[in-house]
């Protein structure tokens, strides 16, 4: 029975990864980080299937007990802080967990055992103003957020200690992928979250940025099959993995609003508070190298994603207004 080490295992990726690799025989370690408010609302369907050990980013020391402990295959770095508009608000804390977390864990990797196979979870966000269109692997990046800059950072380190340490060290370079289990402070789910909520009465509009900013958005339950094939090839790279379609948000809102019969134009009022600093207008994906190589193919529709969303959310909040006073809903 192979062993994976996931960090963030909590976070969106991180749970679908979780139940993916169990149904591939996986004996699965997550790494959660001692908090007050650690949620494991997106684990709780598997989570007496896995071994949750208590590890930090911030903590080399703790990086090297887990490693030493677990003797895991695979290591799956998906750890970060990863909501962009955040890291304008917290930029060193940003360098900190998502820049320099992905060194302490390739260090310990180093100095545990060099035949653990790495994935690091790099962004389309590290393309920022892009230099061409689609974005490959061979696209230069220009960052346009703290987060964008802490993620070139975890990328290029990742590929110097492949370099220098002959680690297999792979970066999974994911645009956009969304699902039910998306944070409410992501565009996606605030919006097919928002739209449950005026269908059902208990909004009346929805509140947004830049209508017109582009992202190639996919299924997180299809990126994670990509991050695993990855750590199967025989030598170590690394790979884009988008859809290779581009929607706005303004398509986002025609898409969620029209599949409850409703349209966004009534609801969605633009709001300059929601407007980034420095903007990405338009991200897309050249993902041919991963579906040559790696075989890998999304399965999930744009459309698809955002009704799957959509019904989700409904679901979510009439059962949250079913409930018994004083209940607690998952």
């Amino acid at each position: 029975m192979p062993t994976a080490l996931i960090t963030g295992v909590t976070g969106q990726d991180g749970s679908y990864l979780a139940e993916f690799l169990l149904s591939k025989g996986y004996k699965v370690i997550g790494m959660v980080r001692r908090s007050s408010t650690v949620n494991f609302a997106r684990i709780r369907h598997i989570q007496d299937q896995i071994t949750l050990v208590s590890g930090d980013l911030l903590d080399l020391g703790s990086l090297i007990s887990i490693l030493q402990e677990h003797h895991p295959d695979e290591v799956y770095n998906l750890a970060a802080q990863s909501f962009v508009p955040t890291s304008w608000e917290q930029p060193v804390f940003t360098g900190e967990v998502t820049a320099l977390g992905v060194t302490r864990m390739l260090e310990a990797i180093r100095k545990v055992d060099r035949h653990i196979r790495f994935y690091q979870a790099s962004s389309s966000e590290m393309f920022g103003r892009v230099r061409e269109t689609p974005q490959r692997e061979t696209t230069p990046f220009y960052p346009r957020s703290p987060y964008g800059v802490a993620k070139v950072y975890g990328h290029w380190i990742t590929v110097n200690y492949r370099e220098s340490y002959d680690l297999f060290a792979v970066s999974g370079i994911l645009f956009n992928h969304e699902s039910p289990r998306r944070g409410l402070e992501f565009v996606t789910r605030k919006v097919t979250y928002g739209v449950a909520k005026i269908k059902l009465g208990l909004s009346d509009e929805l509140r947004l940025g830049n209508l017109d900013s582009k992202r190639d958005w996919g299924f997180a339950g299809d990126y994670v099959r990509a991050m695993w094939l990855m750590l199967q090839q025989d030598g170590p790279d690394d790979y884009v993995v988008g859809t290779g379609q581009t929607h706005s948000v303004r398509e986002l809102c025609e898409v969620a609003f029209g599949s409850v019969g409703l349209d966004w134009q009534d609801f969605v009022k633009q709001d300059p508070r929601f407007m980034r600093p420095a903007e990405v207008d338009v991200l897309v994906a050249d993902p041919s190298k991963a579906h040559r190589v790696l075989g890998w193919e999304p399965q999930v529709s744009f459309e698809e994603l955002i009704e799957m969303m959509v019904q989700a959310d409904l679901t979510l909040l009439q059962n949250s207004l079913a409930a018994p006073a004083g209940s607690t809903q998952p």
